[in-house]
C-alpha cells in the first residue's frame, strides 16, 4: 500500500523535543508501565533520527526497559539512512500517516501481526500540510492507537525553546482533541503572543480576532503583564502567577505549579478550538 501523505522539509535538531519528551513520560508513564508490549511510534522523524534515538532513550530509562520505539518515514532514503541507528527496541520503517507496525516478536517483518500503537507523536509534520489535511490525518492515525493511546500533534522552533502540541485521543469512531500544551523556555519568554508562531496547523490560522485560541493567547498575554513584579523572584515564578491567574480569571487550565515551573500550560481543547 502506498503511505498516506507528502514528504516534508524533515528539519530536526538533536534535543529539540527534550520538553514534549518530559512532559509525554509524565502524561504516559502509568498507562505505558500497565499495558503489555508497549509500543510508541515517531511518525515523521526528519531527515536525521536524532529525536527518535533520544525518545527511545528516555522512554527506556523513565518509564519501562522492554518498550519499541518504531519511527516512521515517507522517505525511504531517510529510513534507509536511520536503519543504521536501529537497536534493541528501536525499528525504522517506511510509511506515513497509516502508521505502519512491525510485528516486534518477529524481528520487524511488517504486516505479520496487527499491531496498534500505544502512542504516536507526529512533531513539526502537519505543520507543512494545510488546515484542511489536519482532522483527516488525525482520524487515520488516531484510528490505529490501542484503547488509551495518546496521539500528539505538535511543533517547536528550532532549537526547541518553544513548543506546543495538542493531545488527541480515539472513541472508537474519530480522533478528539482532549488538550492544547505550551512548553517553554521561560528565562527567554517575553510575551505569551510568541506562541502564536508556533501554534499547530489545526490552530495557528485561528489566531484571529473572534477565534478562542485569539482570546486565550491574548489572555494569557494580559496576566503575563499583570504579575510582572512577581518577575523579581525569577521567570518561574511569573509563570507559575500567570498560569494561576488565568485558572482564577476560568481558564480551564491543568496541572498544578510543579508542571507550570517547567514552563508548561496546558488548555482544554473546548477552550481553544476552532469556532467552526
Amino acid at each position: 500500500m502506498k503511505p498516506i501523505g507528502d514528504i516534508t522539509r524533515g528539519t530536526t535538531n538533536p534535543n529539540r523535543l527534550r520538553r514534549a519528551d518530559r512532559w509525554f513520560i509524565h502524561t504516559m508513564c502509568s498507562y505505558l508501565r500497565s499495558v503489555d508490549d508497549p509500543i510508541c511510534v515517531d511518525l515523521g522523524f526528519g531527515r536525521t533520527p536524532d529525536t527518535t534515538i533520544e525518545w527511545h532513550d528516555r522512554l527506556r530509562h523513565h518509564v519501562r526497559d522492554d518498550i519499541t520505539i518504531v519511527g516512521v518515514e515517507i522517505d525511504r532514503h531517510r529510513v534507509a539512512e536511520a536503519s543504521s541507528a536501529a537497536t534493541a527496541g528501536l525499528i525504522f520503517v517506511h510509511g506515513g500517516f497509516e502508521v505502519p507496525l512491525p510485528d516486534t516478536r518477529t524481528g520487524g517483518q511488517l504486516g505479520v501481526r496487527h499491531e496498534r500503537a500505544h502512542a504516536i507523536r507526529a512533531f513539526n509534520v502537519l505543520r507543512q500540510y494545510s488546515e484542511s489535511d489536519v482532522r483527516p490525518a488525525w482520524d487515520v492515525m488516531a484510528a490505529r492507537l490501542a484503547p488509551g493511546g495518546l496521539l500528539v500533534d505538535g511543533t517547536c522552533d528550532e532549537i526547541g525553546r518553544v513548543c506546543a502540541w495538542i493531545a488527541v485521543r480515539h472513541d472508537g469512531h474519530a480522533a478528539v482533541p482532549q488538550s492544547l500544551t505550551f512548553a517553554t523556555h521561560v528565562g527567554s519568554l517575553d510575551t505569551p503572543l510568541a506562541w502564536a508562531e508556533r501554534l499547530p496547523k489545526a490552530l495557528i490560522h485561528r489566531n484571529i480576532p473572534g477565534e478562542p485560541v485569539h482570546a486565550f493567547l491574548t489572555a494569557a498575554d494580559r496576566a503575563w503583564a499583570s504579575v510582572a513584579g512577581i518577575g523579581v523572584f525569577g521567570p518561574r515564578q511569573r509563570f507559575i502567577a500567570m498560569a494561576q491567574r488565568l485558572k482564577e480569571d476560568g481558564w480551564p487550565i491543568a496541572d498544578t505549579s510543579a508542571r507550570w515551573r517547567l514552563g508548561e500550560l496546558t488548555i482544554a481543547w473546548s477552550a481553544v478550538a476552532p469556532s467552526s
